[in-house]
């Protein structure tokens, strides 16, 4: 009876690591991309004060110039940074290759969206303030299979569903098929996987986020942007880890009841 008990327990907890397993199913991990602020392919250019928190690095290219500020490690042209080209490309495959959810409109602004994989039909333009609301670490995916632009003064903000508050730790995720173009004053959030080039306009952010360019330049104009602690883009929810947990209280009761007869 012992026996039958123990291998009913390990066969249920095998289920539910499983089920937790899935939860990361459609996860994005960037790899060592994840400490970088800004990537770029070619070489990146800096006009104005430019604070980035986080690494900088450029490969195959080499070039850096214009000296942002940078509060990490700058990689030109080396292992570290063919490294991070080579995580950002596995991260935009599996981006662009993830099952949308839902379709938007060229222009998207003025709206509250809800966790998801959402794929434009061509090109992409963000306008006024777009919401995206979502337990912590609600994952975010926009698919776009040209460029990405946003308006001036435009702004992306994260609301905790369970709050109501802003938080900064979503984990949202743009996949540019070409290249993507921040307007003055943008208020960005989320890691930009550029096919071709980034070029933010003066002044715009981004938070909790990057630039990451896997052909071409990027082009920094006064800008401030900050990282991410963390590179893989989904944890499981509360609902998940609560679930996981019970399940595992009561199979472990019925386990010891059987173990007892």
């Amino acid at each position: 009876m012992k026996s039958s008990a123990f291998r009913l327990f390990a066969l249920s907890f095998l289920l539910l690591t499983l089920f937790a397993v899935a939860a990361y199913a459609d996860s994005i991990n960037l790899g060592t991309a994840g400490s970088y602020a800004v990537l770029a392919g070619t070489t990146v250019t800096n006009t104005g004060t430019t604070v980035l928190n986080g690494d900088l690095g450029v490969s195959p290219g080499c070039a850096v110039t214009g000296s942002p500020t940078v509060h990490g490690t700058i990689n030109a042209c080396n292992a570290a940074a063919e490294q991070a080209q080579d995580d950002l490309t596995k991260a935009y495959n599996k981006a662009a290759g993830l099952k949308h959810t839902a379709t938007l409109a060229g222009t998207v602004g003025n709206a509250t969206l809800k966790p998801g994989v959402y794929k434009f039909s061509s090109s992409a333009l963000l306008t006024g303030t777009l919401t995206l609301k979502g337990k912590p670490g609600a994952l975010f995916v926009f698919q776009i299979p040209s460029t990405l632009t946003t308006a001036s003064s435009s702004s992306i903000i994260f609301i905790n569903s369970m709050t109501g508050k802003p938080m900064k730790d979503p984990n949202i995720f743009w996949q540019v098929g070409s290249s993507a173009t921040l307007g003055t004053t943008t208020a960005f959030e989320g890691n930009i996987l550029a096919l071709t080039s980034i070029s933010l306009n003066t002044g715009a952010t981004i938070t909790c986020g990057s630039a990451l360019a896997r052909n071409g330049a990027v082009t920094l104009q006064g800008n401030t942007i900050t990282t991410c602690a963390n590179t893989v883009s989904t944890v499981p929810e509360p609902g998940t880890m609560g679930l996981l947990g019970t399940g595992l209280v009561i199979l472990v009761g019925a386990a010891r009841r059987k173990m007892r007869i």
